[in-house]
């Protein structure tokens, strides 16, 4: 008797569609810092670290994820490696363990690359120190 109904009003067509973006806005704007503080460095950390496993050499002193320091002595497959932690003591571990290298070896061409080219310099040294006959 006393109560009258009550009807919604319209609402505006695009305060609608505003409404939504202003409550996304802030799930995004979330999404975004994650992405930067978060994401993109484990990646760059995960990269980095796939690019030290696919260098190690024979002969390289690495830690494992155990924390044991040893000595890289084959590399079995693309999976594992050989590593020897005490005198003739070798363990075979998955190179994915491997987290850290502690010091690296020089490889053996670069070494060979290395002694020529200071072979020659000395050569070209005797060389220049050596009077010839026409200078006399």
């Amino acid at each position: 008797m006393f109560v009258t109904p009550a009807f919604a009003q319209a609402a505006d067509a695009t305060a609608g569609t505003m409404g939504a973006l202003e409550q996304f806005l802030p799930l995004i704007l979330i999404f975004v810092v994650f992405y930067f503080l978060l994401i993109r460095p484990q990646q760059k950390r995960m990269k980095q670290h796939k690019e030290m496993l696919n260098q190690l050499r024979r002969g390289d002193r690495v830690v494992t994820a155990g924390g044991i320091i040893g000595t890289i002595n084959k590399l079995v497959s693309d999976t594992e490696a050989t590593v020897e932690i005490a005198e003739g003591v070798r363990v075979r571990v998955l190179r994915s363990t491997i987290t850290e290298v502690l010091s690296k070896t020089e490889p053996v061409a670069a070494e060979k690359a290395d002694k020529v080219e200071k072979a020659e310099k000395d050569d070209k040294a005797e060389k220049a120190e050596i009077p010839s006959a026409a200078d006399k």
